[in-house]
């Protein structure tokens, strides 16, 4: 009996692994050995590899594949269609599966639709990849990381708010504190 749901459609190989409260919709392929955490959505055609390592609470819209060496950490959201790699310098007559390099995805994180993000990379927490970013870089955590290359655009919130100026969060009120170029949270000042 399981205790995660799979539309028929989906095809989940036997060893992969799959968290209580986990949906996997249609189209989806989930190979031996994978590891989905608890209450994760993986919506239409969804690919996930067998070395693949997927944390709890993970939303993965539709056609992304998440291959061997890219692991997810809890709470991170893939727009539709981003892309992850997992050679740096593929050949189709060149075997490589040794040479994969891993791609982590911090807690928190949001990657937006069509994002592409290139092999050997750390993306900080809470990190905000706009929609068509190319990321070929390690990113900061509350970077938000826009354009081809993706540069630094500002800061944002664990709610995924722009910062202002004082990097206070306009949703939540959190304050943070930026040292030696690094942001992090900060307890709410006493007004």
């Amino acid at each position: 009996m399981t205790n995660y749901f799979a539309h028929k459609t989906a095809h989940i190989d036997q060893g992969a692994i799959i968290g209580s409260g986990t949906k996997i919709w249609h189209f989806c392929h989930v190979m031996p050995q994978a590891q989905i955490g608890e209450d994760c959505i993986l919506g239409q055609n969804v690919f996930v590899g067998g070395k693949a390592r997927i944390g709890n609470r993970v939303k993965i819209q539709n056609n992304v594949s998440i291959y061997d060496s890219v692991i997810l950490e809890d709470d991170v959201f893939c727009g539709p269609s981003c892309v992850f790699t997992n050679v740096i310098n593929p050949r189709s007559f060149v075997e490589r599966k040794t040479e994969y390099m891993e791609t982590r995805v911090k807690k928190g994180v949001s990657i937006g639709a069509n994002a592409t993000l290139v092999c050997g990379i750390t993306i900080g927490e809470y990190a905000f990849i706009g929609a068509g970013a190319v990321v070929t870089k390690d990113i900061k955590p509350y970077a938000l990381m826009v354009g081809v290359p993706a540069i630094q655009k500002g800061w944002v919130s664990r709610a995924g708010a722009i910062l202002n100026e004082k990097l206070i969060c306009p949703e939540t009120g959190e304050h943070y504190q930026l040292k030696n170029e690094q942001l992090s949270l900060r307890f709410p000042l006493k007004e």
